[in-house]
């Protein structure tokens, strides 16, 4: 497995993590998924109190409890729950913040969590009250850095300029080449860019087949069902997930990708992409080609 740095942060990781919100329902199946990724040299762990109300820090937290020294573990915050109830509501207000994360760390059973980032966010935020709470967080030890994850530019912008995020979560894959944009900005600031979605909901894995009325951001079925093609076409020594997963670490201000696993074969064949050759710039080129970048048309900076 290639490693990497999260972000400005120094904190080296895995260049391929493991998104948590996908894991089985089957507790005892997913704290055995996320023992195998630890084997596997996976060393980042990203999850969110949303997930399940609470349920996935606590799977989280009991799987990685005995390595917890090894690991990074990532988790979100400012989507309020009630548990038991459905449905959520935004609240990044430091009042909310300060009791979330002690939830957190209790349901993730450690004394700090490695990344702390916003679920989200608005231009309305309390901006320099969360930015400072996230500063104190830093200096007490509860956090060693923090970020966001967000896909509104003006936001991202905002908080590149104004704070000092280690990284920011963006879906970015094959089919969603929106972020690139914003890369050279945000390489500049030395923030990391976690790459969520690698696989495009799953319509990058070739194990997805679309109906005539599927779409994915402007894509319709034909493309959805050409992409797992050409990925197979680019990359034939590996499967179009591996390349998938590949493609979204290339761009250098990417630090990590973060696929999901819901199934133990899953994640073996997602870790195995950290450990393969990177694509070539031959073949990243024959990708990009084949699905040109779109831009963000909302929440743009003034």
């Amino acid at each position: 497995m290639r490693t990497a740095v999260l972000g400005r942060s120094g904190i080296a990781i895995s260049e391929v993590g493991l998104g948590c919100m996908t894991l089985p329902t089957d507790r005892a199946e997913a704290v055995r998924i996320i023992r195998e990724a630890v084997d596997r040299g996976i060393t980042l762990f990203d999850t969110a109190d949303l997930y399940g109300q609470g349920m996935n820090e606590e799977v989280v937290g009991e799987a990685l409890a005995p390595v917890r020294q090894r690991v990074v573990i990532a988790t979100k915050v400012g989507n309020r729950f009630e548990p038991g109830k459905p449905g959520w509501t935004w609240d990044p207000s430091p009042a909310y913040i300060e009791r979330a994360i002690e939830a957190s760390l209790r349901r993730l059973r450690t004394d700090y969590i490695d990344l702390y980032q916003l679920h989200g966010g608005t231009m309305d935020d309390p901006f320099d009250e969360i930015v400072a709470l996230m500063e104190r967080f830093v200096e007490k030890g509860v956090i060693r850095a923090y970020g966001i994850s967000s896909i509104r530019p003006n936001v991202i912008r905002r908080y590149l300029n104004g704070s000092n995020i280690a990284t920011i979560m963006m879906q970015y894959s094959l089919l969603d080449r929106r972020p690139e944009e914003w890369f050279p900005e945000i390489e500049a600031k030395g923030v990391g860019v976690i790459a969520r979605g690698p696989v495009a909901s799953g319509w990058l894995t070739g194990k997805k087949a679309p109906k005539p009325d599927d779409q994915y951001l402007g894509y319709g079925a034909a493309d959805l069902a050409r992409a797992p093609e050409i990925l197979r076409e680019v990359a034939p020594d590996r499967t179009p997930a591996q390349t998938a997963i590949q493609f979204s670490v290339a761009p250098r201000a990417v630090c990590c990708a973060i696929p999901g696993a819901s199934r133990m074969e899953q994640l073996r064949e997602n870790a195995e992409a950290g450990a393969l050759p990177p694509l070539t710039d031959a073949q990243m080129a024959r990708l990009r080609e084949a699905y040109p970048a779109k831009v963000y048309t909302e929440h743009r900076p003034a």
